[in-house]
């Protein structure tokens, strides 16, 4: 079952854009990072076949890291007299246009670091710091053309472990007890990374999926992303686990960092690493709810929120079903305003 609440704005067109006829939907999958996106390229890639036979083009990364982004995201620079940025953008809209060409209804590209690095967050001790201007860079090489955005979020003490035992399993140093209390200290949410994304994108479709209903689910994702049913080869894979303690620490020792650097009781320990007081999980938790709740009362009309309400409990008066609230399904008229609609733009709220 769709519950939909609407809260429409006015358009909010940048003078760049005007004229510019879409010709194929651009729908951009950005992770996040350790939501299950390995999972759901390893999904889109054993189904390429098929998709493009309905139509939809893909980039992942096999394709994306091979160069076709390079020099968007860094610093304008020129070498050899040639702007490496201004030629990323051409790489781009030449892709785009060759997949036009060969029958290619929309665009679907799948690539977490469009958001940027996870170990960029973990330096910075905060959430995708730079999301709103390198979504900008990429909106500017399609020609505003991107159509949506389908996100995924994880509670963050649970996100923010998953990142930190990620890099200590591939050999980059453990974070120490100040840079865990920065993260757990943090300010910005999930909400203030969608807001920055909406403000970069102000014409794009933003869909949140919240990853405890969605891993494991890769075909559900393909649907909210693309509008259309979804093949069902490979939907269920989970790939890229972060370790838990005991793979961690053989990783650890297969990088040869040394396993006392763990805390004194995880150098025995099993289960998931967990790198937070539970006071710090606490306050993370709080903010995951704060941002819930938020998403779920219609984000200030910047993101549709989806929930798979077939991996929760509820009682008996409640329906199953994807529960969609938010942005493009925010529409109402208010005819106490003289049947104007009334909507807002982007804030931080």
């Amino acid at each position: 079952m769709t519950v939909a609440v609407s809260l429409p704005g006015p358009p909010r067109v940048a003078p760049w854009r005007k004229g510019i006829v879409r010709f194929m939907d651009i729908i951009l999958h950005v992770g996040a990072h350790r939501t299950a996106s390995t999972s759901f390229q390893h999904y889109l890639r054993g189904n390429r076949a098929d998709l493009m036979a309905e139509g939809t083009a893909l980039w992942e990364p096999n394709m994306l890291r091979k160069g076709l982004f390079d020099g968007l995201f860094a610093a304008p620079r020129m070498m050899n007299g040639r702007n490496l940025q201004r030629r990323a953008m051409g790489r781009v809209r030449l892709h785009a246009a060759q997949a036009k060409r060969a029958g290619a209804k929309r665009l679907l590209v799948s690539e977490e670091n469009m958001i940027g690095a996870p170990r960029a967050c973990l330096r910075a001790a905060t959430l995708f710091p730079a999301i709103g201007e390198r979504m900008a860079r990429l909106d500017a090489a399609f020609e505003g053309r991107i159509t949506r955005v389908v996100m995924c979020i994880r509670a963050q003490d649970l996100w923010w472990s998953s990142v930190a035992a990620y890099g200590v399993g591939r050999g980059h140093s453990l974070p120490d007890a100040s840079r865990i209390a920065a993260l757990a200290s943090s300010s910005r949410t999930w909400r203030d990374v969608i807001t920055d994304l909406s403000c970069a994108l102000p014409e794009t479709e933003i869909n949140v999926m919240p990853f405890e209903q969605f891993a494991g689910q890769a075909d559900k994702i393909l649907e909210v992303a693309t509008g259309h049913a979804a093949p069902q080869p490979h939907a269920k894979s989970w790939l890229n686990r972060s370790p838990d303690v005991a793979m961690l620490r053989d990783k650890m020792a297969q990088n040869g960092v040394p396993v006392d650097a763990l805390p004194a009781h995880l150098v025995t320990g099993e289960g998931r690493w967990n790198p937070f007081t539970p006071e710090q999980g606490a306050a993370l938790r709080e903010a995951y709810a704060d941002d819930m709740m938020w998403l779920a009362a219609g984000a200030d009309g910047l993101a549709t929120l989806t929930e798979d309400r077939t991996r929760t409990r509820a009682g008996l008066t409640l329906p199953t079903g994807a529960l969609t609230k938010g942005q493009s399904h925010d529409r109402y008229t208010e005819h106490s305003f003289q049947g104007r609609q009334q909507g807002r733009l982007a804030q931080t709220g």
